[in-house]
């Protein structure tokens, strides 16, 4: 028999009771630290929703984001709440911004434009970028998130009565839109204008910024177009044609127009140069523009400068019709004077139109087709080619020919602006100096009215019909109209409006200049 040891006393096994009071214990202590660590929890939760600590955290990742390059890369490109527009139109639009960046700054950037780009295509109420997590298993990356919504009420339409004061008229202009027909960012619009000086014009088309292959956006429009220039040069112009835009970017536009022109004279009043040319005939021609603008406003530039060359061909095809080539340049240039907020602008154009043929010094060129000056439209925004001088009526000054006399009494005949018939020149050249400045009351400079001082000259000149034999440039710029003047200038959304008083400094026999306030309304665009 195995002998038993005796168990020491401060070894005795624990009762049941005792072990079920150290189970209690532990389970207490265990609580205890659960309490805690939820304690701490909420602690914590509190920290993280506190609004000031939040503030100073977004406050810190906006720091870095604008001071330190946050590299990232494009992982995916999700378009949502197209309905109706094709993806691939809104693809086409962003596709390369999305390529090259590769830091956060760069992405904000780049989704700037994006957004810009999808809201010129007008066939969206909002657009909106959000920048997203990328994959878990690709750290680094980012999910440009794009969300529009499309036009609620797809057909817009609106009408106005606007007033032309450098000719004395008002008109009744309305226009239809139908937006996104066919889902491809299609607009489809008529418009129509009626003056009281009896012009007329009409016309419908369809602009699409993408078709198919094509990177550029493409437009086609008819129209019907009746002007009235008996005041002036005693004719009445009617044109039915199409337009179709072919090249469209921010520099270039390349268009073709195929024209049907009638000119008639209802009053048989007109002088033998309009004469020869009334009738109809044909306008096949391709036109090209080129335009750059690095001014820092359309409406009050004070630095920069802009450059435009506009060239036409016509004679396409073969077609028996008018055969010239037409070339306009337009330059400016803008800078700060240092005072006053002022900034002095300038500018010089200059545009030529010859025919072409066999002899084509001696040939004619197309009276509407020809260059006029005069007009009320403004010197700083008008930027295109030679045809604005201030203090001249529309079509008021250059060579000009002598109108039919019939046998009426004075009364009768009153009604007509002269008695000669102003037919244009194939040579013109302007030139202008422009200075602006701050009112001194501040309710006008919180405004942005600003008041301008000015001075302009311009020319035209014959070259067809034999004519350029006897051009000479001596001659050509002793003959150089020109006046001076001073107005306040009211800056608004979308156009300016000037109140100019306006001198006469130099005019010729039969020129239509007159001193005195014009007023000027100019669209930026």
């Amino acid at each position: 028999m195995a002998n038993s040891e005796p168990i020491p006393r401060d070894q005795t096994p624990p009762s049941d009771s005792e072990e079920t009071n150290g189970a209690d214990e532990i389970s207490e202590e265990g609580e205890e630290e659960d309490d805690t660590e939820y304690e701490e929890f909420e602690e914590e939760e509190e920290e993280e929703l506190d609004p000031v600590r939040e503030r100073e955290r977004l406050k810190s990742i906006f720091r870095r984001l604008s001071t330190d390059p946050v590299h990232v890369r494009v992982h995916d490109v999700v378009i949502k709440g197209n309905t109706k527009t094709k993806d691939a139109i809104i693809e086409a639009e962003i596709s390369d911004l999305f390529k090259k960046p590769r830091t956060v700054q760069e992405l904000v950037a780049a989704a700037s434009i994006a957004n810009a780009r999808l809201k010129q295509l007008d066939v969206f109420d909002s657009v909106s970028i959000t920048l997203d997590a990328g994959p878990a298993e690709l750290p680094g990356t980012t999910n440009v998130v794009i969300e529009v919504v499309e036009a609620s009420n797809p057909l817009t339409g609106n009408v106005g009565v606007f007033s032309k004061p450098e000719a004395r008229s008002w008109s009744l202009e309305g226009s239809v839109k139908l937006k996104n027909l066919f889902g491809h960012a299609d607009i489809w619009d008529t418009s129509g204008a009626f003056g009281w000086d009896q012009s007329l014009e009409i016309s419908t088309g369809v602009w699409v910024p993408r078709f198919k292959s094509v990177p550029t956006p493409l437009s086609a429009r008819a129209f019907l177009l009746s002007q009235d220039w008996l005041k002036f040069s005693s004719y009445k112009e009617r044109l039915m044609g199409l337009n179709f835009g072919l090249l469209s970017t921010n520099n270039h536009d390349l268009s073709y127009n195929l024209t049907w022109r009638t000119l008639t004279d209802p009053t048989r009043m007109s002088s033998p140069s309009i004469r020869r040319q009334l009738g109809h005939n044909v306008l096949s021609a391709l036109k090209y523009c080129y335009k750059i603008d690095r001014r820092d406003s359309h409406l009050r530039p004070k630095s920069g400068y802009a450059f435009s060359s506009t060239s036409q061909v016509s004679g396409l095809w073969d077609l028996r019709g008018l055969k010239f080539f037409r070339q306009e340049f337009d330059l400016r240039a803008a800078m700060p004077l240092g005072f006053w907020n002022a900034a002095l602008n300038v500018g010089l154009s200059a545009g030529a139109i010859l025919p072409l043929g066999r002899n084509f010094t001696k040939l004619s060129t197309s009276v509407p087709d020809r260059f006029f000056l005069g007009g009320h439209s403004s010197l700083v925004c008008s930027l295109g080619g030679p045809s604005s001088l201030l203090g001249f009526q529309t079509r008021g000054l250059g060579p000009n020919d002598m109108r039919r006399v019939l046998n009426r009494n004075k009364d009768e005949g009153s009604f007509q602006s002269g008695c000669h018939d102003f037919v244009g020149g194939d040579l013109a050249v302007t030139a202008f100096a422009d200075v602006s400045f701050d009112l001194p009351l501040k309710i006008f400079r919180d405004a942005g009215i600003h008041g301008h001082a000015f001075v302009c000259a311009g020319n035209l000149a014959k070259l067809s019909e034999g004519e350029i034999r006897n051009f000479s440039t001596e001659r050509f710029l002793k003959t150089f109209r020109s006046s001076a003047g001073v107005g306040v200038i009211l800056p608004t959304k979308f156009f300016r409006v000037e109140v100019n008083y306006c001198h006469v400094l130099k005019q010729f026999e039969n020129d239509h200049g007159k001193n005195g306030i014009q007023f000027s309304f100019s669209s930026p665009l």
